[in-house]
């Protein structure tokens, strides 16, 4: 009997080619699939292309909304000079932002020292100094230390602007070692383009988790009772970079005076509040920062994140006031371009990627817009547009930047090159990207 499905006389010619014919098959096989991924990939090339050049989609849905003026008063007046702004509409909108959104920092007193704990001037093959320093806090016998990784360029003519980088992500993405070469920190190609390159680990100052304020900072300055517009967890990070950033005004490889201060998505959040708390702080960079960093808190849609949302996942990020906004956010008495308002007449980079819908990249880009107002008070014409660019495209205007990297929420070269475009403007540089090793 044959067995069913089997041909004798098939099987008997086949059988002296067997082992050939197999391979053949295996080939074709192969070659199917190598041209579907090939396909795949060229789709891919092919979709990218068009995203670049192309404008961000239009809007969705909303409920209109209306922005409050940065220079309208608490007390209706408006404000008309420079000076005041300076001396007084500035501080009543950092009061609001404490009170409603970020927190205010306890004025318990610390101790503070900088400790060199590795150096080598021949980091990098020689292009560059590596100091890796602990900012220590201390307060009643207890001590917190902020690890610093610092690489200064050692073919400089003078002292060299630096980023600070609010590292919200592992140790591995700040290694010093340069083992492990993360894009979200490209130091050698910050060195090459004559910028000192400096970073921290936002956890160092405070764990990124609800623990009831007591880790970290909070549990060495808090006292007594929290508030309801005691600091969160970004005011903190905000204080810690704040911290470094006293460490750095020491080191005469760096200029004082140039100091940019860079974080993505909570981490850019933090990099805004730091900047608007310090002005020390020349440039502020925020990389898809989304709600509660660039983006109008006042544009709701399905698709990105929202007060509510933002409050209930990560209810330790700001003061516990921000919560009482949750679908409420026309009740807000400030809105996120107040925020960048805040940074003027210093530098502003706001850093959008096209497919992060939930950051909003259109309310990230339009509260750059709506900060204008107070860039033209100072002096200065911000965007100079009113126009989105294009996905791909970048607006390097009058002390106020803005572009949208084609891809996904993240912080890579292409964006840096962004920052860096802009940084050389700002501190009146012509350095150009060089090659690395």
């Amino acid at each position: 009997m044959v067995g069913a499905g089997r041909n004798p006389f098939v099987r008997q010619r086949l059988c002296p080619f067997d082992s050939s014919l197999l391979e053949i098959v295996k080939l074709t096989r192969m070659t199917i699939a190598l041209k579907s991924t090939l396909a795949c990939c060229l789709l891919a090339i092919l979709a990218s292309a068009a995203a670049a050049g192309e404008p961000y989609p239009a809007d969705p849905a909303m409920p209109a909304y209306e922005l409050p003026d940065p220079l309208k008063a608490n007390d209706g007046t408006t404000v008309a000079t420079a000076e005041q702004w300076k001396d007084k509409r500035r501080g009543e909108v950092l009061e609001l932002f404490r009170k409603h959104v970020y927190g205010r920092v306890p004025a318990t007193k610390y101790e503070q020292t900088f400790h060199v704990v590795h150096e080598d001037p021949q980091a990098l093959g020689g292009r560059a100094t590596l100091r890796q320093v602990e900012v220590r806090i201390t307060r009643d016998g207890k001590t917190l230390p902020i690890r610093v990784n610092l690489f200064t360029p050692n073919e400089r003519q003078q002292p060299a602007p630096a980023f600070l980088l609010i590292c919200n992500r592992g140790p591995e993405n700040i290694d010093a070692t340069r083992q492990t070469k993360s894009p979200f920190w490209p130091v050698e190609e910050g060195i090459a383009r004559g910028y000192a390159m400096a970073a921290f680990l936002n956890s160092d100052v405070d764990p990124d988790k609800h623990d009831e304020f007591k880790d970290g900072i909070h549990g060495m300055l808090d006292q007594g009772a929290r508030q309801a517009d005691s600091w969160g967890t970004i005011a903190a990070w905000a204080w810690g970079a704040s911290r470094v950033l006293d460490y750095l005004r020491t080191v005469p490889e760096i200029n004082p005076d140039q100091v940019a201060v860079i974080g993505h998505s909570r981490g850019g959040k933090t990099a805004l509040w730091a900047a608007a708390e310090d002005e020390r702080f020349a440039l502020a960079v925020s990389n898809d920062s989304g709600c509660g960093g660039a983006a109008l808190s006042r544009r709701r849609f399905d698709g990105r994140e929202q007060v509510k949302r933002i409050v209930t996942s990560f209810p330790h990020w700001f003061c516990a006031n921000f919560k009482d906004y949750s679908d409420r956010e026309d009740e807000l008495p400030i809105d996120q371009h107040e925020l960048i308002a805040l940074i003027a007449p210093r530098a502003v980079a706001v850093g959008s990627a096209s497919e992060d819908r939930w950051a909003d990249p259109r309310g990230e880009f339009l509260s750059v817009v709506h900060a204008a107002p107070v860039y033209a008070l100072l002096g200065h014409k911000g965007l100079g547009t009113t126009e989105m660019p294009a996905i791909g495209d970048a607006i390097h205007g009058d002390r106020a930047h803005y572009h949208i990297r084609p891809g996904k929420h993240n912080l890579i070269v292409e964006d840096w090159n962004h920052y860096w475009d802009f940084a050389d403007r700002v501190f009146g540089r012509t350095s150009q990207p060089q090659p690395t090793k």
